[in-house]
């Protein structure tokens, strides 16, 4: 049995941001329409189907503004949608990167520095399993490898 809980954003969170709520940099969210090609959303984790509308956000996943609290872009469906149940499997929407940017935080929101690895999605439950197997990790974040995009967060299961 895996050890893992993959966790999609909050569904509040997301209402506010389709209701026109500003982002992480005081924006409202851009609306615009999917061509069906790799515009993921991060509530349902599901892609956005070509010709449904989107929101472009700046998205930071932490508590509190920081030096380690990242912020940047993600898209979410600009309808409502229906979150993402948490998972013990890594879903399938990540399935199809070539690759995963994968880093441990503490308790603190810190990063935990020698824990970020890039990892391809054969190879990210077990990496994802090893890392969290550390009692300083409190949660991972996913990431994209290649544009470093928030994807999700990891915790025990």
């Amino acid at each position: 049995m895996s050890n893992l809980r993959f966790v999609a954003l909050p569904t509040e969170e997301v209402r506010a941001l389709q209701a026109g709520g500003l982002d992480a940099n005081g924006q409202k969210p851009e609306r615009h329409i999917s061509d069906g090609k790799g515009v993921p959303c991060r509530h349902c984790l599901t892609l956005v189907a070509a010709g449904e509308p989107y929101l472009i956000l700046n998205y930071r996943p932490f508590p509190d503004v920081q030096p380690y609290a990242e912020s940047g872009p993600i898209f979410l469906h600009a309808e409502p949608c229906t979150r993402h149940n948490e998972s013990r499997e890594l879903p399938k929407m990540f399935r199809r990167y070539k690759q995963l940017l994968i880093r441990g935080y503490n308790h603190d929101d810190r990063i935990i520095y020698g824990t970020g690895q890039v990892v391809i999605p054969g190879e990210a439950e077990a990496a994802l399993s090893q890392m969290l197997e550390n009692p300083q990790v409190a949660y991972v974040h996913m990431r994209s490898a290649t544009n470093n995009c928030y994807q999700g967060r990891v915790e025990r299961g």
